[in-house]
């Protein structure tokens, strides 16, 4: 619009294959000039709250701004009233639906299959792509730390952590360009159960990471030669792992072991 474009979400019912009674519920504001970094992955968590992420759009001061909702997770009812619990609403500084904030570009987001935690990945710069566990009230850090460097090559910061900064749980450089995610607990492929899938971009593969503890012990490309961009990963109900590919002519591939 000639307002600016911003990450909005809208919830409607599901009528056989029509969508009806649509309504807007969230609007990040103020709306932006650039045409990049909306982030937009959203996950509901176990008491039915909706997290939603807002990249910083490529004005990556904003994502430090807690009265703008750039560059952050936002948590909110089905209503899009700021989730009961939320860690800032008694601080008129902060925008009460932010749950954590100093995110760049969140493209990848899932429950927790044991813990209930929302789990994701960002993009950095050039490297520094980062899981994280979404913490109540966390800053992560961007722009103020960062394992990459700014497209140009010039560094954008020195520090890779500082005081009162969640670091990362993983992180990439060079970078993936990580998009999709998903925990693995079907049991069609019993050795991956409890494994965390990640999609590339940039790399065109499936990065499987063994999770131990809540770390990450050891970590498997997977689908290098297929030379797809690959946007989305899900586990499907039939225990096989879908995969989305962001192409003109997108495809969706179902995987299962080979026989």
């Amino acid at each position: 619009s000639r307002d600016g474009l911003t990450t909005r979400v809208a919830r409607a019912t599901l009528d056989g294959d029509r969508l009806s009674e649509v309504e807007v519920i969230f609007e990040a504001l103020p709306r932006g000039n650039t045409s990049r970094h909306f982030a937009g992955r959203m996950e509901f968590d176990r008491d039915g709250n909706l997290y939603v992420a807002v990249g910083d759009r490529g004005e990556m001061d904003r994502a430090q701004a807690t009265d703008d909702d750039a560059g952050g997770v936002h948590r909110l009812t089905v209503d899009g009233a700021p989730a009961p619990g939320n860690p800032f609403v008694d601080d008129p500084a902060v925008n009460d639906t932010f749950f954590t904030y100093g995110n760049r570009n969140i493209q990848g987001m899932t429950i927790h299959p044991q813990t209930g935690d929302i789990w994701s990945h960002e993009h950095g710069p050039r490297g520094g792509d980062e899981i994280n566990i979404i913490r109540a009230g966390n800053n992560y850090g961007w722009p103020d730390v960062t394992y990459g460097i700014d497209y140009s090559g010039v560094p954008i910061t020195s520090k890779t952590t500082m005081k009162g900064v969640t670091d990362p749980l993983h992180y990439w450089d060079p970078s993936i360009a990580p998009s999709g995610m998903a925990f693995y607990t079907g049991n069609e492929f019993p050795e991956w159960q409890g494994d965390l899938f990640v999609g590339a971009l940039k790399m065109q593969k499936l990065v499987r990471l063994g999770i131990e503890n809540g770390t990450v012990r050891e970590e498997e490309d997977l689908l290098e030669d297929l030379g797809e961009r690959i946007r989305d990963v899900r586990m499907g109900p039939d225990g096989a792992l879908w995969l989305l590919t962001d192409a003109d002519n997108g495809k969706v591939y179902r995987i299962i072991p080979a026989e």
